[in-house]
């Protein structure tokens, strides 16, 4: 099977590259940031509200090739606010509460726009 690439119309156009590729069985989903389909930054200043953005993204992009969040294996968050945790302990358990993945967590001192305040990739394997 060729390598696939593609960028599900339910995330913003990402100018650039792929929002996922799939190589065989494993999916790997670009960092996603809280943009919604339309490319409009949500939440600006609200932690919470871009958490939720940034994992919808995430469950659109894995839904686009058969996955959902039990299918994940690995997470890497990147994060500009330290006082932000809390916030990403809340949601995420609303998507990963079972079949917890491997996961990293970096606090960094900016993303691409300086409104985002997180930003979430993850690998998955595709059920057979």
């Amino acid at each position: 099977m060729a390598i696939q690439r593609s960028n599900p119309s339910s995330l913003a156009e990402p100018g650039g590259y792929s929002h996922v590729v799939r190589d065989g069985n494993i999916v790997w989903i670009a960092g996603q940031v809280a943009r919604d389909a339309s490319g409009n930054t949500v939440g600006v200043g609200d932690a919470e509200a871009q958490m939720e953005q940034v994992f919808q993204n995430l469950k659109n992009a894995l839904a686009s090739v058969g996955c959902d969040f039990t299918n994940v294996v690995k997470v890497n968050t990147f994060m500009t606010h330290r006082e932000d945790i809390p916030a990403y302990r809340k949601v995420r358990p609303n998507y990963i509460n079972s079949d917890l993945p491997v996961s990293t967590l970096i606090l960094c001192s900016g993303l691409a726009d300086p409104e985002f305040r997180v930003e979430i990739e993850c690998t998955a394997v595709v059920p057979s």
